[in-house]
C-alpha cells in the first residue's frame, strides 16, 4: 500500500469517479471502483487499464493523469516464472541393468537375479544390498 502525504487527496478515487461518471454503463471501471474501495488498493495492471480508459475521456486534468502514471511506474512488476519441465519420477539405474543381464547371459535361470530384474524392470528402486548383491554375483562368475 502507498504511503500517501496528504491521505484526504485521493487521486485514484477521483479519476476512478470521473470516468464512472463520463461512462457509466462500463462493467470494468464498475468493478475496480468496487474493488478500490473495498480493498484499498488496485493492482499495477489494473491501474493501467484504468489509466487506457482515463485518457479517452477528456475532463480528467492533465495533473491527475500524470500522478496516476507516477503511481503505476512506482509499482514492482510481477513476472511470472516459466514452470520447470516435468522429470520422471524414477529414473533407472543404468549399471545395475547391465549387471543383471550380463548374470542372466550366463546364468538365465538364477532365481535372486530374476526376482532383482523383475523389480528392476518395473521401476521399483533396487536397494543399496540388493545392488552389492548384484556386483557379489558378477565377480563370482568371472
Amino acid at each position: 500500500m502507498l504511503q500517501r502525504k496528504k491521505p484526504e487527496v485521493d487521486v485514484v478515487l477521483d479519476i476512478l469517479k470521473a470516468v464512472a461518471e463520463a461512462r457509466p454503463d462500463s462493467s470494468f471501471i464498475k468493478s475496480l471502483l468496487f474493488q478500490y474501495q473495498e480493498r484499498g488498493g488496485l493492482s499495477k495492471k489494473q491501474l493501467e487499464g484504468l489509466y487506457h480508459k482515463s485518457v479517452k475521456v477528456g475532463s480528467i486534468p492533465e495533473s491527475k493523469l500524470t500522478t496516476l502514471e507516477a503511481i503505476i511506474k512506482k509499482k514492482p512488476t510481477r513476472y511470472k516464472s516459466q514452470a520447470p519441465a516435468p522429470t520422471p519420477l524414477y529414473t533407472k539405474d543404468e549399471a545395475s541393468g547391465k549387471l543383471i543381464e550380463s548374470i542372466l547371459s550366463k546364468y538365465p535361470q538364477h532365481k535372486r537375479v530374476l526376482f532383482l530384474k523383475a523389480k528392476y524392470d518395473n521401476n521399483e528402486t533396487l536397494s543399496p544390498a540388493e545392488i552389492s548383491e548384484l556386483q557379489k554375483f558378477s565377480k563370482l562368475l568371472k
